[in-house]
């Protein structure tokens, strides 16, 4: 993500956040909560306070106490948002209908551009080859070379294996105690939603394939293009290639308001 505080101030609007603390220092990316509360409502247009009131008054969580209702929500909303006036979390709901698949993946990158604690351990997971064991140590030690000392090691304990398990869930490590690295199942609705935060933070062309969110889908150029065609021709983005000419555009996802604060950044 840009690191300029304009830039950062910008992309806000969007749903990026870039404060120095995070859900991870708590929770995982949730994916089970947040696939049962959005399968409870089940409405693209829910308003902040509908997620609100099916989770803490509804308690469509099944949570035992109000308080962790309450802390549910909260964690929740530092992921996700979960205000479609955020493109990110609007473009989520978006694919996570049409494309069931790629649900796994768009958490992890909506959690991603949302979770600074997140993206601190994700490039021990990216460079690790297929079959390395992804151990807690090695996450701790990322998340502290970052901020040296910051957190204290139960903190860096808990937070590592936080992690580790929502990299598990986005399909990016396997097992229970002993994390592997494995492939993760890109789609046609995961390379869009990582194309369309590479579009909102100024990636063009075929960088749009390059970018920090490009990269956690797991997948070569080649297949992205592929299912980055595929998503095309759903009618889902506008993907152009002419050569080594590539263009992509989100008609269905970015409003005209939006496309304005995009050219503000450009």
């Amino acid at each position: 993500m840009p690191n300029s505080p304009k830039s950062q101030n910008n992309l806000s609007r969007f749903g990026f956040k870039n404060e120095r603390s995070g859900a991870h220092l708590a929770r995982t990316i949730m994916h089970d909560e947040l696939g049962a509360v959005l399968s409870y409502l089940n409405a693209p247009n829910a308003q902040k306070s509908d997620y609100l009131y099916a989770i803490d008054d509804e308690n469509c969580l099944g949570k035992r106490s109000g308080k962790t209702r309450a802390l549910t929500y909260r964690h929740l909303v530092d992921l996700y948002s979960l205000d479609t006036s955020a493109v990110l979390f609007r473009a989520l709901l978006y694919f996570w209908q049409r494309d069931p698949d790629c649900r796994p993946l768009v958490a992890l990158l909506c959690a991603y551009s949302r979770d600074s604690i997140l993206r601190s351990a994700t490039p021990l997971i990216l460079v690790s080859h297929e079959g390395t064991t992804i151990t807690r140590e090695s996450v701790e030690a990322c998340i502290d070379e970052r901020e040296p000392g910051r957190f204290s090691p139960a903190t860096l304990k808990s937070t590592a294996q936080n992690i580790n398990s929502s990299f598990t869930q986005a399909g990016l490590l396997t097992g229970k105690v002993r994390k592997v690295r494995t492939r993760a199942n890109p789609t046609p609705g995961a390379v869009s939603y990582a194309l369309l935060l590479g579009y909102l933070t100024g990636a063009r062309g075929e960088s749009l394939f390059q970018t920090e969110y490009a990269k956690l889908l797991d997948c070569s150029f080649d297949r992205a293009l592929s299912l980055a065609e595929d998503a095309s021709r759903r009618g889902w983005i506008v993907f152009k290639r002419v050569g080594d000419v590539i263009e992509v555009v989100f008609p269905n996802l970015i409003t005209a308001e939006e496309m304005e604060w995009v050219r503000e950044q450009s």
